[in-house]
């Protein structure tokens, strides 16, 4: 229960514990209190594509005035924690896409005549390129923000990226100033006999986003739609794909839907004017279609079922905003303290949980662990840089040459042989060293990196996945990590 599949809520915990390191966290946040973005920015690996002066000159001194209030309260380390990711590719950035922060100009008081309309965006790399984000101030026209399969709207949701708004998280996430859904007022979770057994109707709106998602995970899914104030029509909207796909009733059950959240943010568009339709992506799931429920401005909403991308052209509601908050459901879980969230997360959401630091670091001790070996117990572990086993040069020698004749190793020698080629099974104790080890890598995260090889981790492991060797992913990372 809690709106994320435990598949994803797993890859999700591995985004939380390498993706935004606590040093990147405090140092951001101290350049920021110091008034130097540009510095926050470097700190958190965001290159900087626009200059407040050229925005001036282009668009007015009141569109650069409002620009450099942005850039002066972008809390970049926050951004980065809130972008989405390609969790079924593992804890990389969703690759290519460009999120829209703030609309200034137009026609505007202090607008340069004449002047379009303008957006500072953030765009994230391709696939598996280095972790860098680039930070651009573009035309609301630019044909970049048309390709609407790969561009976020975030221009209503500041929470996750401006440190002035980071407190409407809570909100945001349904609580009120006594509780969050799920939690107590102190921030402990509620156990499965605390969630309500009835509809608690509309004068509590906790617990009855509480009772939405049990609906939700009994599979009871028009139920919940209908407590949510949705109608469900599980007519299949739109031209069947021609790959197939699962009944529409299997789409809307399938996808992790925050439906409480959903009708928020449909009722404050409809009022804005954007549009009377709105579309939920779920890739090779299907779609999810949100119209009108019948005429005039007030009237309720329908969900309807498609074939994937059946709805293209209807906007779209961003992921981040019809997904339930991992978070919540990490802490929920036990597998993250409050502490060890982002610290305008843990603020906004746990504000009776103390300071948060952020995601830990690296272990400051790598522990031996035990391995069999001809029949006994040895201990292998890490010394000045590298695996060390208890075994003399003369049967290492041997080792070699049994290897260098087709032979198998065993022990402790295959224990070393899989750390430095990336085949083969490590210990249990030791896969945990070589995953943290190489997401530090691929985020960039130099100085994690530098603090497992002071505490003696051998650099030639291989990755098992791609056979590169640590150095190899360090290699384009380190020079812009610092």
């Amino acid at each position: 229960m809690g709106g994320v599949p435990a598949e994803e809520l797993a890859v999700w915990h591995q985004v939380r514990r390498f993706a935004v390191p606590g040093w990147m966290i405090e140092s951001a946040t101290g350049a920021r209190l110091a008034g130097d973005w540009r510095e926050a920015c470097a700190v958190a690996a965001v290159d900087i594509a626009l200059d407040p002066a050229r925005i001036g000159a282009s668009h007015g001194g009141a569109v650069r005035a409002a620009v450099e209030a942005d850039l002066a309260h972008l809390a970049p380390d926050l951004l980065r924690w809130h972008l989405p990711r390609a969790l079924a590719a593992g804890t990389m950035l969703m690759g290519g896409r460009t999120v829209v922060l703030a609309r200034h100009g137009g026609r505007g008081p202090g607008s340069r005549a004449g002047a379009p309309a303008a957006c500072l965006v953030v765009r994230t790399p391709a696939r598996d390129a280095p972790q860098r984000l680039v930070l651009d101030f573009v035309a609301a026209d630019d044909p970049g923000l048309r390709r609407e399969y790969l561009v976020d709207d975030w221009t209503a949701f500041r929470h996750f990226w401006d440190a002035r708004r980071a407190p409407e998280l809570r909100a945001w996430c349904g609580g009120d100033a006594g509780r969050l859904p799920f939690f107590l007022a102190d921030g402990t979770p509620l156990g499965p006999g605390e969630l309500p057994d009835t509809d608690p109707g509309p004068a509590d709106p906790v617990a009855r986003e509480e009772w939405i998602a049990v609906l939700q995970a009994r599979g009871d899914t028009v139920a919940a739609f209908a407590a949510a104030g949705v109608e469900t029509d599980l007519a299949t909207w739109g031209p069947p794909s021609p790959w197939g796909g699962p009944p529409p009733e299997a789409v809307i059950t399938k996808l992790p839907l925050d439906l409480p959240r959903i009708v928020r943010e449909v009722r404050r568009l409809r009022a804005a004017g954007d549009a009377a339709r709105f579309r939920i992506p779920g890739a090779y799931r299907g779609d999810v279609l949100l119209e009108p429920a019948g005429p005039g401005a007030h009237a309720g909403l329908r969900a309807h079922a498609g074939a994937p991308y059946a709805s293209t052209g209807v906007p779209t509601i961003p992921g981040t905003v019809w997904r339930r908050l991992p978070d919540l459901q990490l802490v929920r879980t036990g597998r993250l303290t409050p502490e060890e969230l982002h610290p305008l997360v843990a603020a906004a959401l746990f504000p009776a949980s103390g300071t948060a630091c952020g995601p830990p670091g690296p272990p400051a001790v790598l522990e031996p662990v035990r391995v069999r070996c001809g029949g006994e117990w040895h201990l292998v572990g890490f010394r000045d840089g590298e695996l060390r086993i208890p075994h003399s040069p003369r049967e290492q020698q041997r080792e070699q040459a049994l290897l260098a004749f087709g032979g198998a190793v065993s022990g402790c020698f295959a224990v070393r042989r899989a750390w430095a080629t990336g085949r083969g099974q490590l210990p249990r104790a030791l896969r945990p060293l070589r995953r943290e080890a190489f997401e530090r890598a691929r985020h960039g995260d130099a100085p994690g990196i530098a603090a497992l090889l002071a505490a003696g981790l051998d650099p030639a492991v291989r990755d098992t996945e791609t056979g590169r060797s640590l150095a190899e992913v360090l290699g384009p990372l380190a020079p812009e990590a610092g």
